[in-house]
């Protein structure tokens, strides 16, 4: 008689038990990783992993490319002036009648959180505050709806609320100076203004302003002698001189399928055609503004001033300072700073020896655009160097296999960000950038 083996009975048995338990093992194992761990999984063994990393390592470098730079961030803090005017009233009854009871309704408006008030003669400003994050166009909803709403409260004597809003966007990105030692103050601002006409055609270009220089101004000095000679009243001039400075439609002529609109009347260009405005009529004669005053074309006086001067490079010493004038240009919300300061530049340039005289020096006395962009590669640079940094720490601390992890998890997690930045309009600036860092 011969024994079988326990052993290999048993297994011969139950073939199915041994095969079964690595499957029961890898499944205890998956319940024991949770959700991140089995994600963690999944990328590891799957093969489109790597394509993954790529394409989000692409979608980084693309949102690096097509971010706007600007020199501030965009914080959402709407600022909204009121201004009241009521000629001839003290402060004092400024802040009794406008002030206080315009601060009471514009308490009433949700979202506000300051208000500062301002009374001077005849004068009252108040600056709405806004919470942080409250959008700027339910704001100004809001504030004029309850302006209008309370219209008829306004008291005798004071005019309508002027609402102006504050932002970001005001502040200029690009100054542009233009002096010279042969063309007086005049002149250069209507040259400044002529080239700000040609700015204002671009493509997210937001406001324009021309600081300094003295505006052309045509001046009426009345002679009382005169006028009381032939009857005529200082009163009876303005309205007069207004209908002579307009273009009026007259009728239209319709021929062979074409319409012809004529027009009566004509602008002033300049003193001799306001001299030759007739005021009335003596002795059968027509009476011209220039036979009772003094008619003169000049510049007016001037509100700004702008002086230019720049150092010597090899003496250090300032030159004489000159008087100059300044273009100042401001962009539209989310507008690239560096792409839009690059086409201004070109297009004034463009204008050198047309809109500009040759011996006109102009100078880019702020470019933000510039500055933007340079805070913005500098930033981006010690964002790698930070990564670089960090990996080299691990690779010390922990080991090679470790240091690769973080190598390639740092700026995935850094590129797909950048990107998120694209999708909800946010731009590449000095806190977007310290915060990524």
């Amino acid at each position: 008689m011969s024994e079988q083996p326990t052993l290999g009975a048993g297994a011969a048995e139950d073939p199915t038990k041994i095969a079964a338990e690595p499957e029961a093992t890898n499944a205890a194992g998956r319940a024991g990783l949770g959700l991140a761990g089995n994600l963690a999984r999944l990328f590891i063994h799957s093969k489109l992993t790597p394509l993954i990393l790529g394409g989000s390592i692409l979608l980084g470098i693309g949102a690096v490319a097509l971010l706007p730079r600007e020199e501030e961030p965009q914080i959402v803090v709407p600022m909204i002036d009121v201004f009241v005017q009521m000629p001839g009233a003290s402060p004092q009854e400024v802040e009794q009648r406008v002030t206080r009871p315009m601060e009471k309704l514009l308490w009433e408006i949700p979202g506000v959180e300051y208000l500062y008030s301002t009374a001077s003669s005849g004068n009252a400003l108040t600056i709405v505050r806004f919470k942080v994050g409250t959008k700027e166009e339910d704001a100004i909803v809001r504030l004029n709806q309850k302006l209008l709403a309370n219209a008829d409260i306004v008291p005798a004597g004071a005019t309508p609320p002027i609402v102006k809003v504050r932002s970001i966007d005001d502040v200029p990105v690009l100054a542009i100076t233009l002096s010279s030692a042969r063309y007086d103050s005049m002149t250069l601002r209507q040259t400044a203004v002529r080239v700000a006409d040609e700015v204002k055609e671009i493509t997210d270009v937001g406001q324009v302003d021309v600081i300094g220089g003295q505006q052309r101004r045509i001046t009426v000095t009345l002679d009382p002698a005169r006028m009381a000679a032939r009857n005529i009243a200082p009163a009876a001039l303005p309205p007069i001189i207004h209908a002579a400075n307009q273009r009026l439609q007259s009728g239209t002529i319709a021929t062979a399928n074409r319409e012809t609109v004529i027009e009566a009347g004509d602008f002033l260009t300049g003193a001799d055609d306001v001299g030759a405005i007739v005021v009335s009529t003596a002795g059968g004669r027509p009476v011209y503004l220039r036979d009772i005053a003094a008619v003169g074309d000049g510049a007016e006086e001037a509100a700004t001033y702008v002086l230019h001067s720049e150092r010597d490079p090899r003496t250090g010493a300032m030159s004489a300072p000159k008087t100059a004038v300044t273009i100042a240009i401001a962009k539209r919300k989310g507008t690239n700073a560096t792409e839009l300061s690059r086409r201004i530049l070109e297009k004034i340039e463009a204008t050198r020896g047309s809109l500009i005289p040759s011996d006109v020096a102009m100078k880019v006395t702020r470019n933000y655009g510039e500055t933007a962009a340079e805070k913005s590669n500098e930033l981006l640079l010690h964002m790698l160097i930070a990564i670089l940094s960090v990996a080299a720490l691990i690779w010390v601390a922990l080991g090679r296999r470790e240091a690769g992890v973080v190598a390639i998890a740092i700026p995935v997690t850094l590129a797909l960000t950048l990107a998120v930045f694209f999708v909800f309009g946010y731009t590449l600036n000095r806190v977007t950038l310290f915060a990524l860092i």
